[in-house]
């Protein structure tokens, strides 16, 4: 079912949404983007005479009641964002009678769901070693179905619009579907946007089309990279990952990042580029450092050859200029990770031009871009260009396992 396409009047639906939203040491909201991302879909709801119920998880509680991660210190922003006055129910496993009462126009929402580690489906207090482990698994997963069912018994139908959870088979991003028929289950607008989005680069991808990656390590990208290259025409490796490459070729590195047993995999990376036809860049020179600083001695130095006691921490104008020319002859871009050390302002300027390069190629050049990941999301909002980019991504672990190939739990418990 599509939600444009569904009148919820006269029916209770409740939302998985992702309100984990960033809160100073008082609790008040610092960033409200997830709120806003979730407006349309929230909207839609109550704008049809729908009762609306929102259910969402914040920080790590791991399963305990902690004060500090309640959503009740977001009740009034929400509120102001909706224009409804939001109702609070402290406990989301025993909200039926606040759910029973919600009234068509009105709104709920629900406490933290990870307060409980049914949401989570992992059983807590108990080592993977343990011999009594996987009965703990179980019996946690039917916990879990109990769970997922209790917040089912609350609405007529289920929507989930958390994209940043869709890769976690949680109760109330996946499970809880099973408890509602084809007809009364559907993703949110935010959710179809996502899914469009990746579909996008991944499955109606135009030439050529360039892959963008960053970010620290190898091995939280290696996936995305091996899956990259069946679809891409040219796959941009910067950041710290870069170093691994390097290095694996004999290259001097210096105090570089890298790691070591992943070089069998770089070469190997590189070498299937090469017989796929894959263009694989990577940096020609690097700003380098004397130690890991913002106010470190900085100066530019071949890549192969970083002296010692020298670290990478930026793409230099070379290698800039060489990654501009890729991009701006792409039709398609897809761009995950910093190409530096981003959280330094004196290591920002790489990341910074590979977003001006990113929103020159779609305005310009009519490509579809597709941003995801928190430095490059960060990049494109500091220099102001999230209006310049074909899609900004609100889901990194999410995203980056769709890229891979992963089935996400939370489509496909919809789909189902």
């Amino acid at each position: 079912m599509k939600i444009n396409d569904f009148n919820f009047a006269g029916k209770k639906a409740i939302v998985r949404v992702d309100f984990n939203v960033p809160l100073d040491k008082e609790g008040h909201v610092t960033d409200e983007t997830r709120i806003r991302g979730a407006l349309p879909t929230l909207k839609k709801v109550l704008n049809d005479g729908g009762a609306l119920i929102m259910m969402s998880h914040m920080g790590k509680p791991k399963g305990k009641v902690k004060a500090e991660l309640s959503l009740s210190q977001i009740v009034k922003n929400v509120s102001d964002a909706l224009g409804v006055e939001v109702k609070f129910a402290n406990d989301c496993a025993k909200a039926a009678q606040e759910a029973a009462d919600l009234k068509c126009g009105e709104a709920l929402l629900l406490e933290n769901l990870r307060f409980y580690p049914e949401e989570e489906g992992k059983p807590v207090g108990i080592d993977k070693e343990d011999p009594k482990y996987d009965e703990a698994k179980k019996e946690m997963k039917e916990r879990q179905k109990e769970f997922a069912k209790t917040l089912a018994s609350y609405a007529d139908v289920y929507v989930n619009d958390a994209f940043g959870t869709a890769h976690r088979r949680h109760a109330s991003t996946a499970v809880i579907a099973d408890y509602f028929d084809k007809d009364s289950k559907m993703l949110g607008f935010l959710m179809e946007k996502e899914v469009t989005a990746i579909d996008n680069v991944l499955k109606n991808a135009q030439h050529p089309f360039t892959a963008i990656i960053g970010g620290s390590k190898v091995s939280s990208k290696l996936a995305v990279i091996k899956n990259l290259l069946d679809k891409v025409d040219n796959l941009i490796i910067g950041g710290g990952m870069g170093y691994t490459f390097i290095k694996a070729q004999g290259g001097n590195i210096g105090e570089s990042l890298h790691e070591d047993d992943l070089m069998p995999e770089a070469l190997n990376v590189m070498k299937a580029a090469k017989e796929k036809g894959v263009n694989l860049s990577l940096s020609t020179a690097t700003v380098a450092a004397d130690s890991f600083s913002n106010d470190a001695n900085r100066k530019v130095v071949d890549i192969f050859n970083i002296p010692a006691g020298w670290e990478g921490m930026d793409a230099s104008e070379e290698s800039l200029e060489h990654w501009k020319e890729i991009i701006l002859n792409s039709k398609t871009i897809l761009w995950n990770g910093p190409v530096g050390v981003f959280e330094f302002e004196n290591f920002a300027h790489g990341t910074g031009e590979i977003a001006k390069y990113v929103a020159q190629a779609t305005q310009e050049n009519g490509a579809f871009s597709l941003v995801g990941g928190g430095d490059s999301v960060a990049a494109v909002n500091k220099f102001g260009l999230a209006d310049k980019v074909s899609y900004v991504s609100t889901g990194g672990g999410a995203m980056l396992e769709a890229i891979e190939g992963k089935i996400l739990p939370g489509v496909a418990a919809i789909n189902e």
